[in-house]
């Protein structure tokens, strides 16, 4: 069977996905029912079973993403005003955190949308006529590798969330109990530990946005530090990894000029290890992420004009980077741009005059929509900087550990510095800024009450979210403590 690029046919798919997200997060009877009778009976169906499984990725990470940047200390929500994009501001504003805000619709529901998406398709896929055994195993692999990645989302994020593994029937919908944390991480680890042999090393073009074995190990090397797991994140990064600075057997490398990271033409880089493909040639908001950051009503000579001032960069931020080489690529001083070309911006809310460089609506690759921009959830340099970390933590090979500080450090012309946990945390956020890691970053290591103060950060609660309040009712679900 040839297999077609998944940014077209997740735009086919995300509709289906997206009557699912509207509803009780564990109330999936009409796409499931959908799925389940009128899909899995030859291969193609299946195929198209798949892509359900990623379809989530698309609709959903746009949320987030901003979400978690605006909860940093990177960046402010900006919007309109203090009620534009609620979740945004809740997160720019601890005080604002509730479960009756629109958490669900950004976070739980596209996660569980994917949970039960992989569900089905792990309960179909053995049963599916003229199936090759390559195809089975690769797509059983894809599916647990999303679900694994969703978990490891939800868990990391409101920590008490239920355990699904099968699709439900209505009669089981509201009678889901919550796991122990400890018993959602340990199948994460299962399905990314069953997914890994049956993942492709490498795949062609045409499959770019399809998993591979690299990113099944990144991503349980990264929940193995998120547990604190420290030699075994080490472990699983290494192979990841390989020679600080070179080679390793899935081709990974760092790219030379940083900026080129973000750059839209330059998708599916030697140092993207899992990334979100967006679709750009639908019509519709395929990632509307990207138009969102851009400032608001503006004429800047570099920004497309139809951006909604969202995400402003805090001047912490600016004070932190305004002297590394990675500055231009991580902040717009629309200010200075104003000023230096006569053209303007309309200053939205908590304007700093400070935007986000990294995926930007630049206009030489925008149009209206957004589709098209494409943003890397795990690189290079990431897993670099976690392997770092972890053999910090343990205490064991602090000479790699400084190698590959070393080595990302490099690629900007910044010297060596010493691989402590300090400077690793520091590298992290200028290198990271921007891409999601940063609050998640200061939540895992205790730094988010003090590092967060000034956005009302109350220890022991806003380390995770609320349960939406749409799903408490009627449900075994209990609130998570503070809300």
């Amino acid at each position: 069977m040839k297999i077609r690029n998944l940014k077209l046919i997740i735009a086919l798919v995300s509709v289906t996905v997206a009557i699912t997200s509207c509803k009780k997060y564990l109330d999936t009877k009409p796409v499931g029912q959908y799925l389940a009778v009128n899909y899995y009976k030859n291969p193609s169906e299946a195929y198209a079973g798949l892509v359900a499984c990623y379809s989530p990725l698309n609709s959903g990470e746009g949320g987030i993403l901003l979400a978690l940047n605006a909860g940093s200390d990177d960046c402010y929500a900006g919007g309109g005003s203090s009620t534009d994009n609620p979740v945004a501001q809740a997160f720019s504003n601890f005080n604002l955190m509730n479960a009756a805000n629109s958490i669900g619709s950004t976070f739980w529901n596209p996660l569980y949308a994917g949970i039960y998406n992989c569900n089905v398709s792990l309960s179909q896929l053995p049963t599916v006529p003229g199936m090759t055994a390559d195809s089975l195993k690769r797509y059983t692999a894809e599916s647990k590798f999303l679900r694994a990645y969703y978990y490891f989302d939800l868990v990391r994020t409101f920590k008490n969330v239920p355990l699904i593994l099968k699709p439900l029937t209505s009669s089981e919908v509201y009678d889901q109990p919550q796991a122990a944390p400890e018993a959602v991480y340990a199948q994460i680890e299962s399905d990314l530990n069953a997914a890994i042999a049956d993942l492709p090393v490498k795949i062609p073009a045409t499959q770019n946005g399809r998993v591979t074995q690299g990113a099944a190990k990144a991503l349980l090397g990264k929940v193995f530090l998120f547990e604190k797991k420290w030699t075994q994140a080490a472990d699983m990064l290494a192979q990841v990894n390989g020679t600080p600075g070179g080679s390793n057997s899935y081709g990974y490398k760092l790219q030379a000029n940083f900026a080129s990271l973000f750059d839209q033409t330059n998708k599916f880089n030697s140092e993207s290890i899992f990334e979100i493909q967006q679709s750009n040639t639908i019509s519709g908001w395929a990632n509307w992420y990207s138009r969102y950051i851009g400032p608001r009503s503006s004429s800047l000579p570099v920004i497309f004009s139809g951006g909604y001032g969202f995400e402003v960069v805090t001047l912490n931020l600016v004070n932190a980077i305004k002297n590394d080489p990675r500055y231009p690529a991580t902040v717009i001083n629309a200010d200075s741009i104003a000023k230096a070309t006569n053209t303007s911006y309309s200053p939205g809310y908590q304007n700093t005059g400070y935007f986000t460089r990294k995926y930007a609506p630049m206009a030489a690759t925008f149009n209206s929509y957004g589709e098209g921009y494409d943003y890397i959830i795990i690189r290079l340099a990431d897993t670099y900087l976690m392997e770092a970390e972890a053999l910090v933590q343990a205490g064991t090979n602090t000479t790699r550990a400084q190698a590959l500080l070393d080595a990302v450090r490099a690629r900007i012309k910044l010297v060596s510095i010493p691989a402590t946990l300090t400077n690793i945390y520091t590298e992290r956020r200028l290198e990271l800024a921007q891409e999601g890691h940063r609050w998640y970053d200061l939540v895992r290591t205790g730094q988010a009450p003090t590092v967060l103060a000034f956005k009302n950060f109350t220890a022991g609660k806003n380390e995770i979210l609320p349960i939406p309040l749409g799903d408490l009712n009627n449900t075994k679900l209990k609130q998570n403590p503070g809300y």
